[in-house]
């Protein structure tokens, strides 16, 4: 993990108030193609980390499922409607701005035009990715397929 990059935490405290940070679920969609490539997404302009490359997804609304929520995020995010979502990983991200719980799950289908809705760029990418830079949430996905695919070296 890059020397900025935030550490993965399994609680965290709000720096200024000195409270609990409860964690916020995000369900993260990692799509796989026939090819073995995984489809990175930017982060568009006026968020946070914005132009950093992720995998993408959404946090959960209330009384939604992972997949649900997954579902619904690429539907407005990228304009496709998935297949089955496999659970996969889950991670904690201690970030400066929120305690997110990343819920990562594989699709290897889906249908629709992708449409970058949210004025987002797309990249499909194999290991080492060439998009820059990474979100830092990204970072153990990209050291997982480097374990599940045999890839030595840096990963991004």
């Amino acid at each position: 993990m890059a020397a900025d990059a935030p550490s993965p935490a399994r609680w965290a405290v709000d720096v200024e108030t000195r409270e609990p940070r409860s964690p916020v679920d995000v369900a993260v969609g990692v799509l796989i193609d026939g090819q073995g490539r995984f489809l990175l997404t930017s982060r568009p302009p006026g968020k946070v980390y914005a132009g950093h490359w992720e995998f993408p997804g959404g946090k959960l609304e209330p009384g939604e499922t992972v997949e649900q929520a997954l579902r619904r995020e690429l539907h407005e995010e990228l304009g496709i409607t998935i297949g089955p979502a496999l659970p996969w990983q889950v991670e904690l991200m201690d970030y400066p701005h929120a305690l997110v719980r990343l819920h990562f799950c594989k699709v290897y289908a889906w249908h629709g035009d992708f449409e970058m809705r949210e004025g987002q760029a797309m990249a499909w990418q194999t290991l080492p990715v060439q998009v820059q830079p990474v979100l830092p949430g990204t970072v153990p996905v990209l050291a997982w397929f480097a374990a599940e695919r045999g890839h030595r070296g840096p990963t991004h």
